[in-house]
């Protein structure tokens, strides 16, 4: 069998303590590089706010998972997802090479508008400490 690219998003119950929901998502990497698959990118989105109550939840966490692995996986990785409590809601979903292109060019966008900010906090760092250092014309009127 040759293996797909996959994602799979997990809501998980936002009222557990950090370290739950960090063992219920090393549990899932567990999973799936157990069962032969391989990690590529884990989203930890952290907590947020849902639009509608999910199970009387109205937080949850959330972590988006993207591996590439064999087809099989995805039973036994949705399996735990329906029997773990702590999980409201899942999707996983098989990406296209066109998702990925689109997902591979959108973090090479962010990567870069990063590297301008960091260069641009620069300037404005060393602008700040040029403001508070008298000029030499300053000096002299004084």
């Amino acid at each position: 069998m040759s293996n797909k690219v996959y994602e799979s998003a997990v809501l998980i119950n936002a009222a557990l303590e950090d370290e739950q929901i960090q063992s219920i998502i090393s549990h899932i990497k567990e999973i799936i590089v157990n069962s032969g698959g391989e990690i590529q990118d884990v989203e930890d989105w952290g907590r947020k706010r849902l639009a509608y109550m999910v199970k009387k939840s109205k937080i949850g966490y959330y972590a988006i998972f993207r591996f590439s692995a064999p087809p099989n996986i995805i039973t036994k990785l949705e399996r735990f997802y329906k029997l773990d409590e702590s999980i409201l809601r899942f999707l996983t979903i098989s990406l296209s090479k066109n998702a990925l292109e689109h997902i591979e060019k959108n973090r090479t966008k962010s990567e870069a508008e990063v590297e301008i900010k960091e260069d641009e906090e620069i300037v404005f760092i060393e602008a700040e400490e040029n403001f508070d250092k008298p000029s030499e014309e300053t000096a002299i009127n004084s």
